[in-house]
């Protein structure tokens, strides 16, 4: 790969597990991409999921840098509308005193959840709309000057966590823009406004004190296996799995009637969601990255593994490593 490889690990919590399996799982992956040379891993804020574990997002990234010794680690996202901007600065400045130079803060607008879950956050249904004055206020709780006059982080304040915006829509890239910031979007869910969105943060970046140049991490759903049989037998499970998950709601289907419902407008729609998704063996995956690479002019590409068996994930993102060449990490996109 000519791009760094980073992980984004969606937490899962596997048929009758609990969620301290999924952070047992979460550590010994993170080890493993410690030594293969993954840039960095990220764990997004999810609330009212029985299926994923990250909804506290702070406190596992804390547990995985407890367990790891240098990989970078980080939210993508932490749903910023959902909290003070006070209270994150302090979180991830705990974090970045705790662990020097590995933690990145990457910032969402969604609420991560539903309209019901919002109101049990406390959420405002309004509060999307001051995001980008948030995040300035929380840029200033960690790099200074505050523009809360009197009120400073500690921890927090001088730690300089770098921020990223995320996004699945064209206002993500447009504000990382204005804001001088790195952005990454969401491909691995919502490919629709890709091409978009990349175009306009590169044509409308401003040079800003963490960043010169425009820095684009691209998300992409990577099943690779030792044989293209095996990978496409991954593939359909994680196909069935997102029908039964978005189409399903609570009701089980057999694999017959999974598949009859794959090929109508809704099982169409999940299917969509993706579309940027390299299934084979190990070289056949290294291609689709280059590939993607090549199209999108990602600065970084951020896998997402979507097979449905843990140790299938595993195995996917060892072989992934194997045929990238990764590197040493690469420094945060910051200017000195």
């Amino acid at each position: 790969m000519t791009v760094p490889l980073s992980i984004l690990d969606l937490a899962q919590i596997g048929d009758g597990e609990h969620a301290r399996d999924s952070f047992r799982a979460s550590v010994e992956m993170a080890r493993a991409a410690e030594r293969q040379g993954y840039q960095r891993i990220w764990y997004a804020e999810h609330h009212n999921m029985p299926s994923i574990a990250s909804s506290a997002t702070s406190v596992l990234i804390a547990h995985i840098a407890a367990n790891t010794e240098s990989i970078r680690l980080g939210s993508g996202g932490v749903m910023l509308p959902n909290h003070a901007p006070l209270t994150i600065a302090e979180q991830f400045g705990t974090l970045a005193e705790l662990h020097p130079g590995r933690i990145d803060l990457g910032l969402g607008r969604a609420p991560g959840s539903d309209q019901q879950t919002m109101r049990a956050l406390r959420r405002d249904p309004s509060s999307a709309d001051s995001f980008p004055q948030d995040v300035l206020e929380l840029q200033g709780y960690l790099t200074g000057p505050t523009r809360v006059a009197g009120i400073e982080a500690t921890p927090g304040k001088g730690t300089n966590v770098p921020l990223y915006i995320l996004g699945s829509s064209l206002f993500g890239a447009k504000l990382a823009a204005m804001l001088g910031l790195p952005y990454a979007f969401a491909s691995h869910f919502a490919p629709n406004a890709l091409d978009d969105a990349i175009a306009i943060y590169r044509r409308e970046f401003r040079p800003s004190a963490q960043l010169a140049e425009p820095y684009v991490i691209a998300a992409v759903n990577v099943i690779a296996a030792d044989t293209e049989d095996e990978a496409q037998a991954l593939f359909t499970a994680t196909q069935r799995k997102r029908v039964q998950l978005f189409v399903g709601r609570g009701r089980t289907f057999t694999p017959e009637e999974t598949d009859l419902v794959l090929t109508s407008p809704a099982g169409q729609q999940v299917l969509q969601m993706l579309r940027y998704t390299a299934v084979g063996t190990a070289q056949q995956v290294r291609d689709y990255l280059d590939t993607f690479t090549a199209r999108t002019g990602a600065d970084e590409l951020m896998v997402v593994s979507s097979a449905t068996d843990r140790s299938a994930w595993l195995r996917s993102l060892e072989l992934v490593a194997e045929v990238s060449d990764l590197a040493s990490p690469a420094p945060s996109p910051q200017v000195p």
